[in-house]
């Protein structure tokens, strides 16, 4: 686990900012809000900062106080509202009967309640992802809504659409049931687990995907062909900050039976070790980016400067004491400066090629110049006196 050395929180790393949203339950006839420890644990044991999003009405449009944002895990929750994915009347309820549907929220009541503040919220945060390339994790659910926001769409409920043999959810065997996944080669799937062609995953869900988004590639399959993990292969690049994956079973709860530190596999623990090193990298690239505007908007300021002393410089070829303190006061850049410096060297040279009888008669003429000057200054201020 990664922790600062000392209390004092104003000299410790800031560390990347991964955002999870809550789910709810009814705990003593009240809301409780939580997020499984196994996803935190796993977060921060890599480096990172979990903030947890609450799912309480209105949160969706505050999520721009929770940045900056440099990874987004969404997990477990209950059913995706079938109007967000569906495209018309006919696909809302995937052909199912009233009968069929009331059959499905008897055998799944803790899953069918759908939660439409959690769908708003998460919807929100995998679009912002894909918009803003985000590095994104979504497991079992998440990895739903991850599919819904890229365009694809779900079974509402994989025993009445797809008449599947493979057991996908054991409600008598939660944590310990398993089935076989066969991993797609070339994938990251694959390599995080050592080029395994195929393992057992475990499962959880009565909806999945059906129609995947076109951005992504399958990386493993069940044994009926549901899709077990994806992911887009042009947003897929940890060391740049790139991420973007889904993955429909649970590895973060996939441990030996009666451990809660090995897991089934290694692997299981390499896929959010690639996501927040994916996210601390995004954090990189952000904070150079920043780094480079400030830079840019400096060079900005320095630049419009430049410009305007140079303006003034090309109307005045010789300039008054007035004008040359205004310019200290302005902050003349040294270049501006050495504008000036390089015009009167250039008449200092000029005068140097003159012959001493020749500055003398310059310097004569420009006395006589300056008393008649000075005469008709005076004759100008007596005119009104005599007028009068």
């Amino acid at each position: 686990m990664v922790v600062a050395k000392d209390n004092d929180l104003s000299t410790s790393k800031l560390l990347p900012r991964v955002l999870i949203v809550s789910r709810r339950t009814l705990r003593k006839n009240k809301f409780v809000d939580f997020v499984g420890e196994y996803h935190l644990d796993l977060i921060v044991s890599n480096g990172a900062v979990p903030v947890i999003v609450p799912r309480v009405s209105g949160i969706h449009s505050m999520l721009q106080s929770f940045e900056p944002i440099h990874g987004v895990l969404l997990c477990e929750g209950e059913d995706v509202d079938p109007s967000l994915h569906a495209h018309d009347d006919a696909e809302h309820n995937q052909g199912l009967s009233q009968e069929d549907m009331e059959e499905i929220r008897t055998l799944h009541a803790s899953d069918t309640a759908i939660d439409r503040e959690k769908d708003s919220i998460e919807l929100t945060l995998a679009k912002l992802c894909l918009e803003r390339n985000i590095p994104f994790l979504g497991i079992c659910r998440g990895s739903q809504i991850l599919n819904v926001a890229a365009g694809g769409t779900l079974y509402q409920d994989i025993d009445k659409e797809l008449g599947t043999e493979t057991k996908h959810i054991d409600y008598d065997n939660y944590d310990e049931h398993r089935h076989e996944a066969r991993l797609v080669e070339e994938t990251p799937l694959h390599e995080w687990f050592e080029g395994m062609d195929e393992i057992m995953v475990n499962s959880y869900h009565h909806q999945a995907v059906k129609r995947l988004g076109e951005r992504f590639v399958p990386m493993a399959y069940a044994p009926d062909g549901l899709i077990e993990g994806f992911y887009d292969p042009n947003r897929y690049d940890p060391e740049e900050g790139r991420f973007l994956v889904g993955l429909q079973f649970h590895p973060e709860r996939m441990r030996l039976s009666g451990s809660d530190d090995e897991f089934d596999y290694p692997g299981c623990a390499t896929a959010y070790h690639e996501f927040v090193k994916a996210v601390t990298a995004f954090q990189k690239k952000k904070q150079l980016e920043a780094k480079e505007m400030v830079v840019l908007k400096s060079k900005k300021k320095t630049l419009v400067k430049s410009f305007s002393m140079a303006e003034l410089l090309e109307a005045n070829t010789v300039l008054s004491k007035k004008q040359e303190n205004r310019l200290k006061q302005m902050g003349a850049t040294v270049r501006n400066s050495c504008v000036y410096v390089k015009r009167k060297e250039v008449q200092e040279r000029a005068m140097d090629k003159l012959s001493t009888e020749r500055l003398s008669d310059l310097l004569s003429f420009h006395r006589m110049m300056a008393r008649l000057c000075s005469d008709a200054i005076k004759r100008k201020l007596l005119e009104p006196a005599t007028e009068t």
